[in-house]
Formats: structure tokens, sequence, C-alpha cells
């Protein structure tokens, strides 16, 4: 594969950057020993560091050879770890106890440090560049609090681009789609509030476990029978909470659970119709109902141009026959969605190994590791995406 031959020869590095970076995980908003870490290699190279946004951010900005006309472009690593328990053995596990770098943002960072540091060094470009390692992807939405903090008035690009590796495709694969690429992502509560009684005497209560539990069922019927079947929709369930022993029936049981969709129309449905749902079978089971739904992130739509660029970038370094460009949505969800409502952009998936190889574990899993060797790819991905974009002036 033509990677940048600079790369490679401090692919050492990188995965030595890259192993500190997940043995010392931290959470949203806490990447504080994260950040110094990007902060001190970007100033090593005579990058211009630029902190504090969203809390732990940091943006470093590099200019190029003159003539730039003034072109800019953003490239966006992610910088949190997860709150799971590491079950990996390895020297560079973590250890942060409860906490991990479950989804390989170790990886992007490390990638985007490489491709820094390499562009720092040729400066084979005109116009500027700017590093965007942001903190709080996962499920807090630092993205959007970036973009909210001024992230493109202080530092205006004309395109921004993001990556993620992606276990079970093979190393040397790179899928985009322009378009809705990635799902919305919202949560919702229900609170089901009926009347306690003895399990042996249930007719003196209004259950609240039954209640939710018909809630749980006339739910997925919302994907089934209330939304044409050509959408893309999910609704799930992921927590049941009542009761504290074997012979009481509670007051109170809670659900909650998370929407992924693409289109705002039926984000806009689904939210209200999980209300109708509940309100009426809690109704019918003499119970009240609190309700609330939040929404966190908005579906990730490439455009089209960018997401042309990218598949033509991605083709220098691992061959046109392996890149997918209108690659399949994916209903995971990407803060950077809230950067591409503001600016023009693509996100493209890395593949990261197969399934029983390096790389090959599922992300979010408690035995997840970033396979080193994608992050010579990556770099070299963003480094040509930038002289390529911002070719140098004759």
């Amino acid at each position: 594969m033509p990677v940048v031959n600079r790369i490679a020869e401090f692919q050492e590095e990188m995965t030595a950057w890259r192993r500190d970076i997940h043995a010392h995980p931290e959470t949203a908003f806490e990447e504080n020993r994260t950040s110094d870490f990007v902060a001190e290699k970007l100033a090593e190279w005579g990058i211009e560091v630029h902190r504090g946004m969203a809390t732990t951010g940091v943006v470093g900005v590099l200019d190029g050879q003159k003539g730039g006309n003034g072109r800019s472009i953003g490239l966006r690593a992610d910088l949190d770890a997860l709150h799971i328990h590491e079950l990996n053995e390895f020297d560079h596990r973590s250890r942060n106890e409860g906490k991990m770098h479950a989804c390989g943002h170790d990886g992007h960072t490390t990638m985007l440090l490489g491709a820094a540091k390499y562009l720092a060094e040729t400066r084979n470009f005109s116009g500027r560049v700017c590093f965007i390692f942001q903190p709080a992807e996962e499920n807090e939405g630092g993205g959007r609090v970036m973009v909210e903090d001024g992230l493109f008035e202080k530092f205006p690009v004309e395109s921004v681009y993001g990556m993620h590796n992606m276990p079970g495709t093979p190393v040397g694969k790179v899928d985009m789609k322009a378009g809705p690429a990635m799902a919305s992502f919202d949560i919702f509560e229900i609170t089901v509030t009926g009347k306690g009684s003895h399990a042996a005497m249930p007719q003196q209560g209004h259950d609240p476990v039954l209640a939710a539990s018909q809630i749980v069922t006339a739910l997925q019927g919302i994907v089934s029978r209330r939304v044409d079947p050509m959408e893309s929709l999910v609704v799930s369930v992921t927590q049941f909470h009542a009761g504290d022993t074997w012979n009481v029936i509670p007051n109170q049981a809670v659900l909650r659970g998370t929407v992924r969709c693409f289109k705002p129309e039926v984000r806009d449905f689904v939210e209200a119709e999980i209300k109708h749902i509940a309100e009426t079978i809690g109704g019918a089971h003499r119970a009240t109902l609190d309700y609330r739904y939040e929404r966190r992130y908005p579906a990730l739509v490439n455009t089209e141009r960018e997401t042309e660029i990218a598949a033509s970038i991605a083709a220098q370094i691992v061959g046109e026959q392996n890149v997918q460009a209108n690659a399949p949505a994916l209903m995971g969800s990407e803060d950077f969605a809230y950067m591409l409502q503001e600016k023009p952009g693509c996100y493209i998936w890395l593949g990261n190994g197969t399934e029983g190889g390096p790389g090959g574990c599922s992300v979010h899993n408690p035995h997840y590791d970033f396979n080193d060797d994608i992050s010579v790819l990556g770099a070299s991905y963003w480094a040509k995406l930038v002289e390529t974009t911002m070719p140098r002036a004759n």
C-alpha cells in the first residue's frame, strides 16, 4: 500500500503514543492527561496550540507554504474513553479502573498526531490545517459543545473531515457514504407510577410492572406497524427497573431506551408516538406517567463533493478497489454530526481487522484493542487529504 514513507518511518513511535494513551483512559470532559499529551506533542513540532474549548479540547493550527489564498481544512479526532472495565491482559491495558479505550479513540488521536508531525516537518501544502482534538464523543456531545463554544468562528475552515476505525472490516479497506451515513441518537425515560401492594393480593393495587411490560411490547410495534417499512428506525428499551423484593408489587417502574433514525420527520413522529403509547397503556392500568425524551445527536450527513474527495484520497492510499464509496449507512451515531451541520465534510470508516485477527473485536467490548497496523494508513490519509486539497503553490 502506498502509504507516506516518512510516516511509515515513525510507526513504532506512533504505536508507543497510542499504547500510552490506551493505558491512561479518561472519560468525557476529564481528558486532562490526554489533552496534555496532545498539546505537548503539537507544541514540540512547532504547531500553534489552543486549549480549553469544550473544557479539555485541543486545536492545533498549522500554516503551510505561502499562496494558500486563505484556504483551510479541519481534521477531527476524538479523545475520550468509555466507562468499561478492561479485560485484556497485555502490558498497555487500562491503569484507570473502570475506564477503557474500547472504541479506538486512542488510535484516532494517534493517527491525527502522526499526520500533524509529518505535515509540520514538510509543510508541503498551501493554506491552513486545524487539527481538532475533541473531548466527550461518547454520549455527552463534546462536538456540539465545541461548536457552541465557537469552534468555526475561532478557527474558520472550508470543510471538516472525520474518521473511525471499523472492526470486522479488513485492514486496507475504507468505507464511506454521501448523504445520511449514521443515525440520530435520542434517549427516552418512562416512569410508570401505580399503587403498590402485597404480591399475593394484586387486586389491592395497580401494578406498574405489568403496565411497563406491556409498554415495552407495544413500543416494538412502532417500527413494524407505525412507520413506513422503507424507513430505517430502531426503538430499543435497554433498561427496566422495578421493585426490591419477591413478595411486593412496587409503586413504580422505570423504562429507559434509545431511538435511532435518519430523518427529522421520523424522529418527530417517534417522540410523540412513544409518549402516546405509554400514556394510553398506563391509563388503562390506572397508572400515571412521567415521560422524558432527549435528543442527543443528529444524523450524520456527509456532503457529496467532500465524500468524492475523501474517496479519491483513500484510493491513493489503499487502491481504488479497496474503497467503498457508497457503503451501507450505520445505525450507530456520532457527534461529529454537529460539525457537519456547520461545514461540508465527510466521515469515513477505516478497516481495523476482521474477527479473529488483530483489531477484529467489536468496539465497546472489554476485550477490544485498536489495531496499530492501521495507524500509518490513517495518518497517510490525513496527510494526503491536506496536500491534495491544498496543493503547494508553484
